[in-house]
């Protein structure tokens, strides 16, 4: 079956742009917005609106596939393609892609994806977010074609087995740390809470006093709700590098610290993600692995998530590879298309390094439910609850998807 017609549409994402660099420096928080002037290119602001572009595929029999383009919420930061407008990009979407998508057979996915992947425009690569939304299109397309879910497609380009089992579902909980733990814990995700621990005064600590004060509340809190003392939720953090800002980047002093961190998590297992930022993809690596030689050498068993500079399917290999981590943050529309991502996870999986299938609250349902079939297939240890920061709406979204497959899958024994 092939394209008769493509739409575009602007729209919103679930979150907000934040310029990363802005925040570290010490932009003060003035209710919703932050102060201070922007630091990182292409920001008018140092939080300001999200956007999307959806790509609405039209198949030659009337069905109407939808994709959704979206960036992170700290894009131009870590190495990531530069903030992300629907203004500045629908223009080329439909000079330069929906000329190409017209007429394009869409039987098959992972084709289709890859070549768009590859496209160049002027020389440059598409941004991440065009790619992103264009293969969630794509992937749908294929899927309506075929009469297949999503994941099925997946499954079987990639030669998958389909299992019906859940996944194990990892919620953040933006700046609301506190209210938000209440609400995993009664609904009870693998994993909790991300913390959104990005500025060392205000949420870590001078010394990281304050990140410390709540991991112990963190432990109190789930023994304290939860129905069951079989609910063990892992413990993952997300700190920013600022734990290395803190520590002047010493693998042994942030160690030392983790440690402490570890003792206070009292028998949960504890991720950190992000501990230090090296300012460069080798310097990470080359970092990461040493907290994580350190960690070792102390007999702690806290695990290192990587995340920044870590941004391509190649960059998933090379971290891997370099063994400098325990898990890997797949940051879906950093990677771009979704083939990407199904590749960057198998990876993982096959290297025996835990695959986390993150991405952004800064997406959309569209987005979220693409994502979760693309996981569904492959299988990554840990996905992450999206988008936004309020948590429900997320978990509805990914959660109540994730059941429906289950479902149908077992309705049809797919």
């Amino acid at each position: 079956m092939k394209i008769k017609n493509v739409h575009l549409a602007p729209g919103y994402s679930a979150f907000y742009f934040d310029d990363q660099a802005a925040i570290k420096a010490g932009a003060r928080q003035d209710s919703f917005v932050y102060t201070g002037a922007p630091l990182t290119p292409g920001f008018d602001q140092v939080r300001q609106c999200g956007e999307s572009i959806s790509i609405i595929l039209e198949l030659a029999d009337g069905q109407l596939a939808e994709g959704d383009c979206a960036a992170v919420q700290y894009s131009g930061a870590g190495g990531r393609d530069p903030l992300f407008t629907a203004e500045r990009f629908i223009p080329l979407i439909r000079a330069h892609l929906v000329p190409r998508l017209i007429g394009l057979d869409v039987s098959q996915f992972r084709d289709n994806a890859a070549s768009f992947d590859a496209l160049t425009i002027g020389g440059a690569a598409l941004h991440t977010a065009i790619r992103y939304g264009l293969s969630q299109a794509l992937l749908d397309a294929t899927a309506r074609a075929t009469g297949r879910q999503k994941y099925q497609v997946v499954a079987d380009e990639w030669d998958l087995p389909q299992v019906a089992a859940p996944l194990a579902l990892f919620g953040q909980s933006g700046d609301d740390r506190y209210n938000a733990v209440d609400k995993m814990i009664l609904k009870q995700v693998a994993a909790l809470p991300h913390g959104l621990i990005n500025n060392v005064p205000q949420k870590l600590g001078e010394t990281g006093g304050k990140l410390a004060e709540y991991v112990s509340w963190l432990c109190h809190r789930i023994r304290s709700l939860r129905r069951s003392a079989a609910y063990m939720p892992d413990l993952h953090i997300d700190v920013y590098g600022t734990v290395g800002e803190i520590f002047e980047n010493d693998a042994d002093r942030i160690a030392d610290y983790l440690t402490t961190l570890e003792k206070r998590a009292e028998g949960f297992t504890l991720y950190i993600e992000g501990p230090a930022d090296a300012g460069s993809k080798e310097g990470q690596i080359a970092l990461l692995a040493a907290i994580k030689s350190a960690l070792s050498a102390r007999g702690s068993a806290v695990k290192i998530v990587a995340d920044e500079w870590c941004n391509t399917q190649a960059d998933v290999v090379d971290f891997v590879d370099a063994r400098c981590c325990d898990m890997v943050q797949i940051k879906t529309p950093d990677l771009g298309s979704l083939h990407n991502t199904i590749d960057a996870v198998l990876y993982c999986k096959a290297q025996g390094v835990e695959a986390y299938q993150g991405g952004t609250c800064n997406e959309t349902d569209i987005s979220a439910r693409a994502c979760l079939h693309a996981a569904m297939a492959t299988r990554p240890e840990r996905v992450l609850v999206k988008p936004g920061m309020g948590f429900d709406e997320g978990m509805t979204i990914v959660a109540n998807e994730m059941n429906r497959i289950l479902a149908i899958g077992q309705r049809t024994g797919a």
